[in-house]
């Protein structure tokens, strides 16, 4: 009976455990991430609507997409049909992107999930862009660019180049007052005719709390901002909201025209109300300032007209949707990631990997200098450093084969006809030849050669050695082995200059590329009066890269230098052993004249005396 229940509980699992299983979409997108959206978050009603995407690092990533973000689909949650999207910001550096999605039937109480591909072909199954917003909409305005473009298909873009703020509210925004009026000319898809339902919203930041600033105006009709509470103005008549914004922070204002009312939303809620209609008008339309009143001073995002009015529930859902509080990330929550290249555990080293690419995208021609310098500096070190390890590694074999024969030879120094040449060079005849081009390698052969040489200088007139070396030749032959000695460790230490200034010089020229990028960073920044993270992240990062640089160059250099030295002051103790070993066995198998050598030929001893 327990087997039994276990097993009817199992069954009646399976088909729970499953559910949240979709199916995958395309297999030529290796990954997705789910994304679930909660209604109960901001009361909606359901239908469709078009909801703004936030992507960091954090929920995404941004290693495994392509660079512009090109590859990115929105799917539904049947897994068939392709949702229409926009890129508004794509920043693979800062790692952050702004994405609108159209999503037809949204839920009015339940939580629903849709999928995020990427990983694909970006050619693939293209999203129709033009959908994005719906039929109503007159205009939409995300102040990504200098000159404010209409992301509609309308066409309703401003006449003027506008001063945009990095780092706003929704990527870019604009910032008030502009040098020349921000306006939207009349067109067919934005003239208004009296009476008719309108909805016009748009985030503001005040940097002041002006008297009476004017945030859109047309013709007689004016929504401002009066000591921080927003006003509708029309012709005379004046409706005032309730409760006043600060200074500094964000704000989603909407202007709702419906049944003879102009009713003034404030952050999803009711604020202020005009018993009046909608004036009919195609005069353009102002942004930031009216024909009378003061220009308002602050920022301004994401712009949007419908030619209709939107409820209460629609505008509480843009304003929590839109905003960046813990509301927002509740309504839409991107899930974890499924299949893709992080299940193999090296997603972290390649994003490292490419934050470099994309940190070097931002680099200023100052900065390229110097990382010029130390790439330089890093091709003529290495090449330094690869050259002496073979040059050391050759002569280490070399002493390592001399020392072998000169075990055998120094046991007998005499041995060796220091009248021969070839003796000498082949030492005493005893090396093959394939074994003499090693030897001949090593630098204990040439400070051997010498002494030979020297030696056979001295004995040349003195065949039968019955003179010796003196005390005097043997200081002489002496220098000579140190005066070697120096020509070859001034070969073993060749080159070694250029490490040391990779060493001291590779920080220093990564250093003036970091000073001189900080300092012209800056010097834009005071130039555009943009003070915030997005504009000096960048600037900074790219100066930095060439410290970066310049540390790449020192530090391997300095432990191939420790490395390298160490070697060759062994190399020059040996041969400084050598000497003096060649010098002791030189003295007593050439003594001076009177002394007898006791390795000397029996028929070149000394004659016994006489009873």
């Amino acid at each position: 009976m327990i087997h039994r229940t276990f097993i009817l509980s199992l069954l009646l699992s399976l088909p729970v455990l499953g559910a949240d299983s979709a199916p995958w979409w395309n297999d030529a997108w290796s990954n997705r991430q789910p994304i679930t959206f909660d209604p109960s978050v901001a009361s909606g009603e359901g239908g469709p609507a078009t909801l703004l995407v936030r992507l960091h690092d954090g929920n995404f990533q941004f290693s495994n997409a392509a660079e512009n973000g090109a590859d990115l689909r929105f799917v539904s949650p049947d897994g068939k049909t392709v949702l229409p999207h926009q890129i508004e910001k794509w920043d693979g550096l800062l790692n952050e992107a702004f994405v609108w999605v159209r999503v037809q039937d949204l839920p009015a109480s339940e939580k629903s999930t849709f999928h995020l591909y990427y990983g694909g072909d970006p050619a693939q199954a293209a999203p129709d862009k033009t959908k994005v917003h719906d039929e109503s909409s007159s205009l939409v305005l995300h102040f990504s660019e200098p000159s404010p473009a209409d992301s509609t298909t309308n066409g309703n873009n401003a006449t003027v180049q506008a001063t945009l703020a990095e780092g706003s509210l929704i990527g870019r925004g604009l910032r008030l007052p502009s040098p020349a009026p921000v306006t939207i000319a009349g067109s067919a898809s934005l003239d208004w005719t009296g009476g008719q339902d309108l909805t016009a919203s748009f985030w503001f930041k005040a940097g002041s709390l002006q008297p009476s600033a004017a945030l859109l105006s047309r013709g007689p009709l004016a929504v401002l901002l009066e000591n921080g509470t927003p006003a509708i103005s029309l012709s005379g008549q004046k409706a005032s909201g309730t409760a006043p914004v600060t200074a500094g922070s964000w704000h989603h204002l909407a202007l709702v025209s419906s049944g003879g009312k102009l009713v003034l939303h404030l952050d999803g809620q009711p604020s202020a109300t005009l018993e009046a209609t909608l004036p009919a008008s195609e005069e353009p339309l102002a942004i930031g300032h009216a024909a009378t009143g003061d220009a308002f001073i602050g920022e301004l995002d994401e712009l949007q007209i419908h030619r209709k009015a939107l409820s209460e529930n629609q505008l509480r859902l843009a304003f929590v949707n839109q905003g960046a509080t813990d509301a927002a990330q509740r309504l839409l929550a991107p899930g974890a990631l499924e299949g893709g290249e992080t299940t193999g555990g090296h997603s972290a080293a390649l994003e490292h990997v490419m934050l470099f690419g994309d940190i070097a995208k931002n680099m200023m021609f100052d900065g390229w200098i110097a990382i010029g310098v130390c790439v330089i500096m890093i091709i003529v070190g290495w090449t330094v450093a690869f050259r002496k390890f073979a040059y050391l590694n050759s002569i280490q074999k070399g002493t390592a084969e001399f020392l072998s024969q000169w075990k055998n030879l120094s046991s007998d120094l005499t041995a060796l006809d220091h009248t021969d040449e070839a003796s000498i060079r082949t030492l005493g005849g005893s090396t093959a030849p394939a074994t003499l081009a090693l030897v001949e390698k090593s630098p204990l052969y040439e400070i051997y050669h010498i002494g030979s040489e020297e030696i056979r200088h001295r004995l040349a007139r003195d065949k039968n050695r019955t003179q010796g070396l003196s005390g005097r030749s043997i200081q002489a032959i002496r220098a000579a082995l140190d005066a070697g000695l120096v020509r070859v460790t001034h070969k073993l230490t060749n080159g070694l200059v250029y490490l040391t200034i990779s060493i001291a010089g590779g920080p220093y020229v990564g250093l003036l590329g970091t000073v001189v990028g900080v300092m012209i960073t800056f010097a834009i920044i005071a130039k555009s009066g943009e003070v915030d993270v997005n504009s000096i992240a960048p600037g900074i990062a790219s100066a930095l890269l060439a410290t970066v640089a310049g540390l790449v160059v020192a530090i391997p250099a300095l432990f191939i230098y420790s490395y390298l030295n160490s070697r060759i002051k062994n190399t020059t103790a040996e041969i400084q052993v050598f000497i003096d070993e060649f010098i002791a066995k030189m003295a007593e198998y050439y003594p001076p004249a009177g002394e007898v050598s006791p390795y000397a030929p029996a028929e070149r001893a000394a004659p016994e005396s006489k009873p």
